[in-house]
């Protein structure tokens, strides 16, 4: 989430947003202005791109800093459709987790 102040009625409120891709190299190609725009596109997906495929093989991803990514595998078992209340079997499925690292979870913890 990126926070931002917004004038309303010469009032600033915080503002809890979330941050886009497109607004994530956006502000990479602001930050870096050495850059051309297509690198950063690529850089990005290049790392989501292997980020994903590393946990869709299983495996764990460790950015020291700022978390870790691993897999969750949730067993299948019965359940009910909320709204009419009939018995449905819910599917075996593996779900991503993020678990944020020290550094990360000290720097959001330092302004509270």
């Amino acid at each position: 989430c990126l926070l931002f102040r917004s004038t309303t009625s010469s009032i600033f409120h915080w503002v809890r947003k979330t941050m886009t891709r497109s607004e994530l190299i956006n502000l990479l190609a602001d930050e870096r202005p050495g850059l051309y725009r297509n690198d950063i596109e690529d850089a990005v997906s290049v790392i989501f791109d292997q980020i994903s495929s590393a946990l869709a093989s299983g495996n764990r991803v460790e950015i020291r800093g700022f978390g870790i990514f691993t897999t969750k595998k949730h067993l299948a078992h019965p359940g009910r459709n909320p709204r009419t209340g009939a018995a449905v079997d819910v599917p075996e499925k593996v779900l991503p987790v993020y678990k944020t690292g020290k550094l990360l979870r000290d720097k959001l913890n330092a302004s509270a």
